[in-house]
């Protein structure tokens, strides 16, 4: 399959020219592109541009509102509840961001919840903007239902990414970012889109077996991590993003994945703590010292190095972009 190398200024500016065709506000476009580029910026793709056409056709069918402007209130000192507007996430993920950094740093730890949103995208990169303003942070989002209670076949809850990041002293922040599935759901859409099949394990078809069809796996259901502790998981996050915030649970969702149906609704959790919350304890250094600990392991790297690395070798050298996909979101683009 044919690759293009795209500078990543290029990327952003025909993200947010397909978006802004396809009715979005400029803003908006410029927080999703931000997003999706900073996605492939950490080896994400199926989070990155491959979301693109997806995203231009829910805001044309109106099941993305590209002109919502998310709408916060401050229900408690440390406490605030975000309104998406049934838009994009990304521009309500900037609204809390912004508000906790305050809240956090005069409360010692401070909680956005947010309803009535949409597609997560990459949760590491919220975290890590808070880890890199000096707060450690936490971060649940629920998505549309692929992953049964373990023993059965009925999906009810999302592959419901969880994410922390903390700053450390004198290097880049640790950052955790995993999905409760097995591997995240946007891969297999990424491997569907190519016509290429996936690994055994990542997935069963509708009928609970085991595929590596990735259409039989998209209309199926998700293998979890852990099996019953990844069930589990992803149950905290259903309650801690959805039943908390005012959210869709995932089995009320529609799909991020196309244009049929209404907004999906999704909800996300963000919590940010001082790490002077507890005076004295010098919480940075100490971080530093379990992550010079985890580098003196042979073969083991401190989560985060990875996508720091490579965040600064594609800004450098470019993003690589299958060639079909560069010329459909051009397409959009030029509508």
């Amino acid at each position: 399959m044919t690759q293009e190398i795209v500078p990543v200024d290029a990327a952003h500016a025909l993200v947010a020219s397909a978006l802004t065709a396809s009715n979005t506000s400029i803003e908006n476009a410029g927080l999703v592109a931000d997003a999706l580029v900073g996605a492939e910026l950490v080896g994400q793709v199926g989070h990155g541009l491959r979301r693109v056409v997806a995203y231009a056709a829910q805001v044309r069918a109106g099941k993305v509102d590209g002109h919502a402007v998310p709408k916060l209130v401050r229900t408690r000192p440390s406490a605030v509840h975000v309104d998406a507007g049934s838009g994009f996430a990304y521009p309500a993920f900037d609204l809390a961001t912004r508000e906790l950094r305050d809240m956090a740093t005069s409360q010692g730890i401070a909680v956005a919840g947010i309803f009535r949103s949409h597609h997560a995208g990459v949760t590491g990169l919220a975290v890590e903007a808070l880890a890199e303003a000096g707060l450690i942070a936490l971060m649940f989002a629920n998505a549309p239902a692929s992953i049964s209670p373990w023993g059965g076949r009925t999906p009810l809850y999302g592959t419901d990414p969880i994410a922390f990041a903390c700053p450390v002293e004198g290097t880049f922040p640790i950052v955790i970012d995993l999905s409760l599935s097995k591997v995240a759901r946007g891969k297999i859409m990424a491997a569907e889109q190519k016509g290429e099949p996936i690994p055994e394990g990542w997935a069963f078809d509708r009928d609970g077996r085991p595929t590596t069809d990735a259409s039989a796996a998209m209309a199926g259901t998700m293998v979890p991590v852990g099996d019953a502790k990844g069930t589990a998981l992803a149950l905290m996050v259903e309650l801690l993003a959805a039943g908390l915030t005012g959210a869709n649970y995932a089995y009320e969702q529609t799909s991020f994945f196309n244009a049929v149906g209404g907004p999906p609704g999704s909800g996300q959790t963000i919590i940010a703590i001082d790490p002077q919350a507890f005076g004295g304890v010098r919480a940075l250094g100490r971080f530093a010292e379990m992550a010079e600990a985890i580098m003196q392991v042979d073969g083991a790297r401190v989560p985060g190095a990875r996508r720091h690395e490579m965040r600064a070798r594609l800004r450098r050298d470019g993003i690589s972009v299958d060639s079909v996909l560069l010329n459909e979101i051009k397409q959009i683009a030029a509508l």
